[in-house]
């Protein structure tokens, strides 16, 4: 990393307190370089101590595979968080511009220096992510084919089939692709908006690693994938703001800079940090907790003792993070310690921790753990279809106690009622009111959220139709229900900093200003669109159920994550243009909202009668081979959901449009309460106008029926037959 050029001739003054104080000199390349040199002496440390790296009796693929697998995937997941620590850098944290030039000509002003620099480094590391991929699918091959690397035809061809046919080599071959597409992206997008779907692009690169290996055949299939999902999201935007932190450390207080950014960078990166490390911690434990079942796996067993090691690590992380934020950083912004010795503290420590830690990360990822990761041989159908066991015959009573967490959603609802809460709370100590009836319809509508898609309906809806499409017309039509009246979006612009409170004024982006560049693009115009929404609503119903899309989200992890998101998001914003009070582009008169919720409703009702008189098993090679052994036929239950979804799915929408009807008269009536307000500033007068319009009417037709009496008087008539050009007007 370059550094800051210096006087030869005159020495250096000495860095003084203050926030602006000698960050020139930041964590240089060799302490970076240390880090990754602890990262691979922990890695080989906890290899040789687990014994995953020593020679098999059987299909032994060589040193060359057994070390250098595991060290290929530590450079990969470095890489990997690098980019993301790049993209959320200059996202989120950055300023995109110099302060203070202004453009000329309609050339935009320069980039700032930082901007620059993440980029750059994320650009490189995509190109590390890229080779280090490429290496991982290799050795994946080799290792799980017990043969050295060769360059030979036939370990050629057998790889290509590994890539193309076999889940692990297709996993790896996707990573590679999305590891190449980003950085192709990265090295000529500079829109902010670009740059935001490329970080999204890039967090979608750790679901093929989250869907393979251990997790991928664990007693409880969806709750590890989804639990090492969530880890790889927590780890990577931990660690790679660590190393922006270092990479950058040497111009954030430097002239090119423009003024010292030390204070402001650190503490909005402090804030993604401690998110991370909750997110890190506590899915890495539900993760530990399907793989290590009992207290002596844990303490007597390799696996059990470096997440042991991993833990204590992650804690001692978490505590040093704790410790900046609430005392290194606040003595940065007063004055009492100088910004290099903050960036010293601060980045050195956690990353050669954070080194060390990734190291014992991937030692885990190769190791055994005491619990069977691969599928019996005498595994169920509805094991091998679903993942999970049959659940026992559905009765009232299952439908509270049988539970399935699915912790993505899990995530999200904690996430969301913490966030709400802590809105309130800022609102409320500001001395604003915030409707406490909001706040409860909220989280009831998370704790709904919470139980349609971890609660009964979710482990029943694996296996009935009917409870499917119980589930579906929840996720659609209640949970947004609440979540609506909850105003979330309306909440987030009141609590979150405005101008002249805080706000961003660097010309970077955090929370408030995207939540108003999206309020405001052409997409959101597009899908909150009321024909759009309803269009959406109503027909991808159709769609899902009588294509492929229906049988891939119930077979695949993947499908089904992506079914409950497209649902919720659906129901969501259709209620949001019906009844929703958070700010749109554009909002369907009353009148029309009706006729769109009519029209659903006898959409809804179109559907669910032809489910019930079809002949047709829907997602037959799922439902038709689960080999259910209680409850009635497959068809019979699918009749029964059709049932559901024209009887039950019409309540709801009945309530959204006795709910539109409400809101129609009460706008009605605060227009006649704005109007009266008006006429009793303005002594009625928009009423004396009217008045007057009417007298003026009155007056002028008098006139008009005074003048057709005189022309028809007889001595008028004599007049004019006497002359007949002249008139009495001309008299």
């Amino acid at each position: 990393m370059p550094q800051a050029r210096t006087s030869a001739t005159a020495p250096q003054p000495t860095p003084k307190a203050g926030a602006g104080a000698g960050t020139a000199n930041g964590v240089g390349l060799a302490w970076q370089l240390a880090g990754i040199a602890l990262l691979l002496l922990t890695l080989a440390g906890a290899l040789l101590f687990s014994g995953a790296a020593g020679a098999r009796q059987v299909s032994d693929p060589g040193a060359l595979v057994r070390w250098g697998l595991p060290m290929a995937k530590a450079i990969h997941n470095v890489a990997l968080a690098t980019v993301v620590g790049g993209l959320i850098f200059a996202v989120g944290i950055l300023p995109r511009n110099l302060p203070g030039h202004r453009s000329k000509d309609g050339e935009e002003a320069p980039e700032h220096p930082l901007f620059t620099r993440a980029l750059s480094v994320a650009a490189a590391a995509g190109a590390v992510w890229t080779l280090s991929s490429v290496a991982v699918l290799v050795f994946s091959y080799a290792d799980i084919a017990g043969q050295s690397v060769s360059g030979d035809s036939e370990f050629t061809r057998s790889l290509v089939y590994f890539m193309t046919d076999i889940e692990t080599g297709k996993a790896w071959l996707a990573v590679t692709i999305i590891a190449a597409v980003v950085t192709t992206i990265l090295f000529g997008v500079r829109s902010l908006a670009g740059l935001a779907c490329t970080l999204v692009l890039a967090l979608c690169g750790m679901v093929p690693t989250a869907l393979i290996g251990h997790s991928s055949s664990s007693s409880d299939h969806g709750g590890a994938i989804n639990s090492l999902g969530l880890h790889l999201v927590g780890v990577s935007s931990w660690v790679g703001g660590i190393i922006m932190l270092a990479v950058l450390s040497g111009i954030l207080g430097g002239k090119a800079a423009g003024k010292d950014l030390t204070e402001q960078t650190l503490r909005r990166f402090s804030s993604l940090a401690g998110f991370a490390f909750f997110l890190v911690f506590a899915s890495g434990v539900i993760n530990a907790s399907i793989r290590v079942t009992t207290f002596e796996e844990l303490t007597g067993s390799a696996y059990g003792q470096l997440i042991l090691a991993k833990a204590f690590a992650t804690l001692l992380l978490g505590g040093i993070g704790f410790m900046h934020r609430q005392w290194v950083i606040p003595q940065l912004g007063r004055g009492g310690m100088s910004a290099r010795r903050v960036l010293w503290q601060l980045i050195l420590v956690e990353l050669l921790v954070m080194g060390a830690t990734s190291g014992l990360a991937v030692a885990l990822g190769r190791s055994a753990p005491p619990e069977p990761t691969t599928y019996a041989p005498d595994a169920s159908p509805s094991f091998i279809l679903s993942g999970y066991e049959l659940p026992p015959e559905l009765t009232p009573e299952r439908m509270l106690t049988e539970w399935r967490f699915d912790w993505i959603w899990v995530t999200v609802a904690v996430f969301a009622a913490v966030s709400y809460l802590l809105g309130v709370a800022k609102l409320r100590r500001r001395g604003d009111s915030w409707p406490w009836l909001r706040t409860v319809v909220w989280l009831l509508g998370l704790v709904v959220l919470t139980y349609i898609t971890s609660g009964p309906l979710a482990v029943y809806g694996m296996v009935l139709f009917s409870v499917h499409m119980v589930d579906h017309m929840a996720l659609t039509m209640v949970a947004p229900l609440f979540l609506v009246l909850g105003a979330p979006v309306t909440l987030a612009l009141r609590a979150l900093p405005s101008r002249g409170e805080g706000a961003r004024g660097d010309g970077s982006r955090g929370l408030r200003e995207w939540l108003l560049v999206f309020v405001h693009s052409k997409f959101s115009q597009l899908v909150t669109h009321p024909l759009f929404a309803a269009a959406n609503f109503a027909g991808s119903i159709v769609l899902f159920y009588y294509s492929d899309a229906f049988g891939w989200a119930m077979r695949e992890h993947v499908g089904h994550e992506l079914m409950n998101l497209h649902f919720l998001l659906t129901g969501y914003i259709f209620v949001l243009t019906m009844i929703g009070t958070d700010p749109l582009p554009r909002r369907a008169p009353y009148p029309m909202r009706l006729l769109l919720l009519l029209a659903t409703m006898g959409f809804h009702a179109f559907f669910g009668v032809s489910i019930m008189g079809g002949t047709g098993l829907l997602a037959a090679d799922y439902f038709g081979n689960l080999g259910r052994t209680w409850g009635g036929s497959a068809i019979a239950d699918q009749q029964l959901g059709g049932a559901v979804a024209w009887g039950i799915g019409e309540v709801p929408t009945l309530l959204v449009a006795i709910g539109v009807a409400i809101m129609w008269s009460r706008s009605d009536e605060r227009e006649t309460r704005r109007k009266d307000r008006a006429a009793e500033r303005n002594n009625d007068a928009e009423l004396n106008a009217y008045n007057d319009m009417f007298a003026r009417l009155a007056d002028r037709d008098a006139r008009l029926a005074q003048t057709e009496r005189a022309q028809n008087h007889p001595g008028h008539r004599a007049a004019k037959q006497a002359d007949p050009g002249t008139t009495l007007e001309g008299r």
